[in-house]
């Protein structure tokens, strides 16, 4: 029987489901990181009358339970597109894939994109772009979605922590131009954690 499990365990890490674990420090890194570049005129989005005032912005408590390793799936013969925005701008992605996991108890599946131009520069030729909404949108968190940072895996697992969810520059600023999150990564299910709605 021993030697079966180790087989077992042997096998899930040759095939690339390596789990990664849930960091509150990481969390809290994020949230001083975006509230340093938001308190920084060089760096922030804020409007110049928000940023006079500004202390921090409202984030849900930090929670494990949002914290997935998800299944990846890599796409396939996937054509560039042009995704829509807030504004007339209209960026090239390309689906990269899809994730799957459970939110409490709720199946979930999400795409990915890869930004084509933010990929041709080697800081970002490994970033992947999140966007997604949820039942807390036009709630307790920005009607228009949020976003998640992520790399491109090694394997067939993608560490996905929403307290890490942040919203679009334009719900800051109506200056700027953001990708509208597509239909299909609507989920039904309340995403409590990451950065709350402005104002």
């Amino acid at each position: 029987m021993k030697k079966y499990i180790a087989f077992v365990l042997l096998l899930t890490c040759a095939l690339g489901f390596s789990q990664k674990k849930f960091k509150q420090s990481d969390a809290e890194k994020f949230q001083k990181k975006i509230n340093s570049e938001y308190a920084d005129a060089k760096t922030s989005p804020l409007m110049a009358e928000d940023l006079k005032t500004f202390k921090a912005l409202d984030f849900y408590p930090i929670n494990q339970a949002f914290f997935v390793n998800a299944v990846f799936e890599k796409a396939v013969n996937e054509k560039v597109f042009e995704m829509k925005t807030t504004g007339t701008r209209t960026p090239k992605y390309i689906k990269y894939g899809t994730v799957t996991f459970k939110i409490n108890g709720v199946q979930c599946q999400l795409n990915v994109y890869r930004n084509i131009e933010l990929s041709k520069n080697p800081e970002y030729k490994n970033h992947l772009f999140l966007p997604f909404s949820d039942l807390t949108c036009g709630k307790e968190s920005y009607i228009g979605g949020r976003y998640i940072d992520l790399e491109i895996p090694k394997g067939n697992t993608i560490a996905i922590d929403f307290n890490q969810a942040y919203n679009p520059y334009c719900a800051y600023n109506h200056k700027y131009s953001c990708p509208i999150v597509p239909l299909e990564n609507d989920l039904k299910v309340e995403i409590k954690a990451g950065v709350k709605t402005f104002h």
